[in-house]
């Protein structure tokens, strides 16, 4: 729970009778490799800090998956457009490695916001990053190629080139695995 705390305190640090009252609402949870987090139809009631693992986030297909997230150690996950409407996802969240998450219930993280200091503050900074997030993805998805695409990873996210297996790569950037087989062998 110390990595929380770290990662908040980076935000905005908070005091210790509002890390206390924040920390009791967080429950332990372990998960298996290929775990379902968030299926596709339901509604999304947590927001998860990742201590342990790799989670992706994908729209189920017949052919191929379309994958668009990835998230790490010391990183949240959340559907959170569901988590904020409370509409069901039209996206999947699981597990591709064994994790570990610290979760907290949508209902105990408004309590967060309305009881302590700085909640609201790192619940906006929070938003406001995933935004700025999303949004470059968007305009990279937009106005850049798929081997630009590619060849950014090794400065902006290398956790994904060095963790990820390369059919959910080649999703990610908007290609066939075959495509990323030829863009990876011109590159090299």
């Amino acid at each position: 729970m110390n990595e929380i705390r770290k990662f908040i305190d980076n935000i905005s640090p908070m005091n210790n009778s509002d890390w206390q009252f924040f920390s009791s609402k967080l429950q332990e949870v372990k998960l298996e490799k290929n775990t379902t987090l968030l299926k596709i139809g339901k509604v999304e009631n947590y927001l998860s800090f990742v201590s342990k693992g790799i989670i992706r986030l994908y729209i189920p297909r017949v052919k191929s998956d379309l994958t668009f997230g990835f998230l790490f150690e010391n990183e949240f996950v959340t559907g959170y457009d569901s988590l904020l409407t409370q509409k069901p996802s039209e996206y999947q969240i699981e597990t591709l490695t064994e994790c570990i998450l610290w979760q907290i219930s949508k209902k105990d993280l408004e309590e967060v916001y309305e009881k302590t200091n700085n909640g609201n503050i790192i619940g906006r900074k929070m938003a406001e990053n995933m935004f700025l997030i999303k949004s470059k993805r968007e305009i990279s998805l937009l106005s850049k190629t798929a081997e630009e695409r590619y060849l950014n990873l090794f400065s902006e996210r290398p956790k994904i080139l060095q963790q990820i297996p390369l059919k959910y790569i080649a999703s990610y950037i908007g290609v066939t695995p075959q495509a990323l087989s030829r863009i990876r062998k011109r590159i090299t």
